[in-house]
């Protein structure tokens, strides 16, 4: 029996090699995989930049299927499979290979465009649409290099996508005309996400994206407005962050006919300057200024021209001010008339 079990040795470590030798290549894979992330994280603590955190994102996934499919694929080198089932799994496991590389890439391609477009002042803006075009990209590289690897010749596909791009184009005719009006407002910048815009029809808001389709636009009643890419290139839109964040502020007032005109003034941009420096959302540096400009029906009627950071911090500076204002005009004994309306008796009686 002992001779018998010594004669049948060769034959079990033939047949228990593939599975030693997945298990070791999976082993120095894992081995690899803990050297190389543990190198990133050590780097990732001196950088300064976050392309260290890109990197780790977008390979950790991938990284590990690669170590399963060359530890199957070494494995299947010194199995016993007939040789047209080794080469039909070898294809597949290339095949698996090319799409976890294609995702580490496409994963890695939208991080950096995510992450760096927004700090310069780059052509292309930062939207879901340029992110799945970046994707698109990626995988239609790597669709042609799979077609390439199962002996496929490209030629014939490309000229029978060409073709019949055309009747898709026609069919697709509303949707591929918001495709590139997409296109165009990112490119332009004259909407970009997180502006504050106001359409002619008269819905305003945050941009928070631009997509194949429409620009969906969050309104501060916490709706969302989507309004297709064509029709917001057509439209009259007023964007309140170009040129610039900040903007004046107007605020009708009036005083009674009787007021020092230059003590209004006076305590008027008093106050409105306090309302600058102590108020969040007023523009610290701008000096307030007043101007008359109506003989009105009870009163003298002025503007007073503030300065805010942004369009939504208008609210909270006029109500501040309307408030300080109110008080000192009450201690300064300024009178902010009522509207007076004068009855012609005479006249009525008459009809």
């Amino acid at each position: 029996m002992e001779e018998n079990l010594f004669l049948r040795l060769p034959d079990l470590a033939e047949k228990f090699m593939p599975l030693f030798i997945f298990l070791v290549v999976l082993s120095i894979g894992l081995i690899l995989k803990w050297i190389i992330f543990n190198r990133f994280l050590h780097w990732a603590k001196k950088a300064s930049t976050q392309l260290d955190d890109i990197i780790m994102r977008a390979i950790k996934g991938p990284f590990m299927v690669l170590c399963l499919m060359l530890s199957l694929y070494f494995a299947l080198q010194f199995s016993k499979l007939p040789e047209n089932i080794v080469h039909v799994i070898s294809k597949s496991i290339l095949i698996l290979g090319i799409i976890s590389v294609m995702l580490a890439s496409a994963n890695l391609l939208s991080g950096m465009i995510k992450t760096y477009a927004t700090r310069v002042d780059s052509a292309l803006a930062v939207t879901s649409l340029t992110q799945n075009i970046a994707r698109i990209f990626v995988f239609s590289i790597g669709t042609l290099i799979i077609l390439n690897s199962l002996g496929i010749s490209i030629t014939p596909i490309l000229a029978t996508l060409g073709v019949g791009g055309l009747a898709v184009a026609l069919a697709l005719q509303d949707t591929l005309t918001n495709l590139f009006a997409g296109f165009h407002i990112t490119i332009v910048k004259q909407v970009r996400v997180g502006d504050y815009i106001k359409l002619e029809t008269g819905e305003e808001g945050y941009v928070v994206d631009i997509n194949w389709r429409s620009t969906k636009i969050k309104m501060l009643a916490n709706n969302l407005v989507l309004v297709p890419n064509d029709k917001l290139n057509k439209a009259i839109v007023t964007n309140y962050f170009l040129p610039d964040k900040e903007m004046s502020v107007l605020i009708d007032l009036g005083v009674h006919y009787k007021s020092d005109l230059e003590k209004v003034e006076r305590v008027t941009s008093e106050v409105a300057k306090s309302v600058m420096t102590e108020v969040n959302g007023g523009v610290a540096y701008f000096e307030p200024f007043i101007r008359y400009h109506t003989f009105g029906d009870s009163g003298i009627k002025f503007t007073v021209i503030l300065r805010v950071k942004e369009f939504v911090d208008q609210y909270l500076i006029k109500h501040e001010f309307i408030k300080r204002l109110h008080k000192r005009y009450i201690k300064e004994e300024i009178g902010i008339p009522y509207p007076v309306r004068a009855i012609n008796y005479e006249q009525e009686k008459v009809a």
